[in-house]
């Protein structure tokens, strides 16, 4: 080789190995530049199953997953962060988006506390809470209970769980703070319709257990010619497996003593299984008869009929009692034996709670409590809504309360005399 052809070959060398170099570097710099801006789901190491499922492939969660980044980065005490509760915590800003109350993830502490309430081995306070006009609201009390005996009543606005504001306070929160155990004290600022400025309520937390029902017979004179008319009463205090039993030997109880007048007590009963409310109004309905409608996101709708045990066959005279606290299976009760032309109601319109909950298993013990239908009438007429109007208006008034009386079962009495 001479010195020319060497030369030569060095030159073509190094122009080569520059330009492998430039072309190295530019892989390089492109992979660094992916790198950076690839998804920012892809950055997040520490979680998994991060996919879109399909039917939110319109949706772009890019911004959800940087702030996840910039708190893993930037956050003061991320050295401490429990990736767990954040991701319980956006699961339930996520079902809390639905804006509705009765919607609720639970994470697995409280999805325990849920179903140790179902179960009824709790200890608390004893009362419904819901949301309404967005304020936590006191559904109604339950019987015998430390809320009751406190004097909480149906409709008190809850401003303050001891000194936690409720402002966007959900449900499930609230109850969190209000149970507690055996002998511990919650306090309560109420408002409460009629009175000025905020209540103080101090409740002394207990065991609960509320009775299915209790019974009792009143008198009651007619006007026209001054005869005695006997009345019996069944105080249903809630829906729930024992009470189907109970209240019907309830109306063996009322059979064997021969009268033929009866009031059913629905006040503060925030409800319960839908079955047992089926059942009770099988009693007064021939078999077939629509007792309540169900309907699903997919306009379908399923029917619960009566199962007809109907053994009155309209010799009864019935007279159902409804307040604030009236709700949910007291409400499909009340409703369907007053569109069968079956009873007539007396008190103040119900509460309106009018929807249908499943329960769904998550993972690690978390759940879902989700609405998925709505309940209706047997005409049709949703219960959310408004609740129900009563037939015959009649609400207490503080005189009535200060003297104990009681003008919505007086009303009811007076009607049944007069039938």
């Amino acid at each position: 080789m001479n010195i020319i052809t060497f030369m030569s070959f060095i030159k073509k060398s190094t122009f080569v190995g520059g330009l492998v170099v430039i072309v190295i570097s530019v892989f390089i710099a492109g992979v660094f530049l992916g790198y950076n801006e690839r998804p920012e789901a892809k950055k997040v190491i520490s979680i998994f199953n991060k996919e879109n499922p399909a039917v939110l492939a319109e949706l772009d969660f890019d911004s959800f997953w940087k702030i996840w980044n910039v708190i893993e980065s930037k956050y003061v005490s991320n050295n401490v962060l429990d990736r767990k509760e954040m991701l319980w915590g956006a699961t339930a800003g996520l079902v809390k988006s639905l804006g509705d109350p009765y919607s609720v993830f639970f994470s697995p502490e409280e999805a325990d506390l849920f179903e140790s309430s179902v179960r009824g081995d709790f200890e608390g306070v004893g009362m419904e809470i819901g949301i309404r006009d967005d304020i936590l609201t006191v559904i109604a009390p339950l019987k015998d209970t430390p809320a009751e005996r406190a004097g909480l009543k149906s409709g008190d606005k809850i401003l303050k769980i001891d000194d936690v504001v409720t402002n966007d306070m959900d449900i499930d929160e609230a109850v969190r703070l209000i149970r507690g155990e055996k002998g511990t004290e919650v306090a309560l600022s109420v408002l409460r319709k009629g009175e000025e400025g905020a209540l103080q309520v101090s409740v002394v937390r207990d065991v609960i257990k509320v009775p299915a029902l209790e019974t009792e017979r009143k008198t009651a004179k007619a006007k026209d010619d001054g005869g005695v008319n006997d009345v019996f009463v069944i105080h249903l205090y809630n829906f729930s497996a024992s009470s189907i039993e109970s209240f019907r030997n309830a109306l063996g109880e009322m059979v064997n003593s021969g009268e033929s007048k009866l009031i059913i007590d629905l006040r503060g009963n925030t409800g319960g299984y839908l079955e047992a409310a089926v059942d009770i109004a099988s009693w007064f309905l021939p078999a077939g008869e629509i007792v309540a409608k169900e309907r699903f996101n997919n306009g379908e709708e399923h029917l619960y009929r009566s199962k007809g045990y109907n053994i009155f066959n309209d010799n009864l005279k019935l007279v159902i009692l409804v307040n604030q606290g009236t709700a949910s299976a007291s409400e499909i009760l009340a409703g369907a034996l007053r569109e069968h032309g079956k009873a007539t109601l007396v008190g103040e319109q119900t509460y309106g709670k009018g929807s249908v909950q499943e329960l769904v298993d998550i993972r690690d013990g978390s759940a879902l409590k989700l609405t998925i239908a709505r309940w209706l009438t047997p005409n049709g007429e949703s219960i959310s809504e408004k609740g129900l109007e009563p037939d015959v208006v009649v609400e207490f008034t503080k005189e009535d309360l200060e003297a104990e009386r009681d003008p919505q079962m007086n009303k009811a009495l007076e009607l049944l005399t007069e039938m």
